[in-house]
């Protein structure tokens, strides 16, 4: 059976794409969770995934020993061991136009990312307001997710953003989670994508546990100082 290594659900953003993938699809893995404590050098973190992936970073999956890291090879992978599921689109295209957002997503974003790392169970809308007044950066981040949305949903008249989920859903169910306890400002139409691909049994999954953790983690918590 599959194996994938995450971190913390509640911090972890790189881990919720492809655990997100791989649970809506209904491809059966096994969750090993290593829980965040720090990110030096000699952490339990670090030993452990050190331990499993080159790179020392989660996510990385396990293929009966073939291992995968990085969440984009990951999808990548997982599309063509499972071509049943249809994790990209049919056609080339598609597939391209489906492949240059998750591109975009994965190296993109930085100073909505920087400024609002994902903290799925607090409400950070005060941390939000004084961000969206002082970051024209993450204004104009947020300001190219809805264009971008807006023209794939547009496209596709569907409620995912390629016609049917797909590795793009996936991977930008963070950013989602990151605008969610935020509360930053978005159209009503893009919200209520949002709240579509957060009702997905597999996106719910993934909150639920986030929220049952309880496990504060200070150094990825920089504006607050308990939980």
């Amino acid at each position: 059976m599959l194996k994938l290594y995450i971190g913390n659900k509640n911090y972890s953003s790189w881990s919720m794409r492809p655990w997100v993938l791989l649970k809506q699809a209904g491809i059966p893995f096994e969750e090993i969770k290593l829980r965040f404590d720090s990110f030096d050098a000699g952490s339990g973190f670090k030993t452990q995934i050190g331990q499993v992936s080159p790179a020392g970073k989660v996510p990385t999956l396990d293929d009966d020993g073939l291992v995968v890291w990085d969440s984009l090879a990951i999808a990548e992978y997982l599309a063509e061991r499972f071509p049943d599921k249809q994790l990209w689109p049919a056609s080339v295209p598609e597939r391209a136009r489906a492949r240059s957002v998750c591109a975009e997503m994965h190296s993109g974003f930085g100073a909505l990312r920087a400024a609002c790392p994902m903290n799925i169970e607090a409400d950070l809308a005060e941390v939000g307001q004084l961000i969206w007044r002082d970051k024209p950066a993450v204004r104009a981040d947020v300001a190219r997710l809805v264009v971008m949305w807006r023209a794939l949903l547009s496209a596709h008249q569907s409620s995912m953003l390629m016609g049917d989920f797909s590795i793009a859903d996936a991977f930008f169910a963070p950013v989602c989670m990151r605008l969610k306890s935020y509360a930053l400002p978005v159209p009503a139409d893009i919200s209520a994508y949002i709240g579509r691909l957060c009702a997905l049994p597999g996106v719910q999954a993934w909150i639920d546990d986030a929220r049952a953790e309880h496990d504060f983690r200070s150094f990825e918590e920089p504006y607050r100082l308990q939980p």
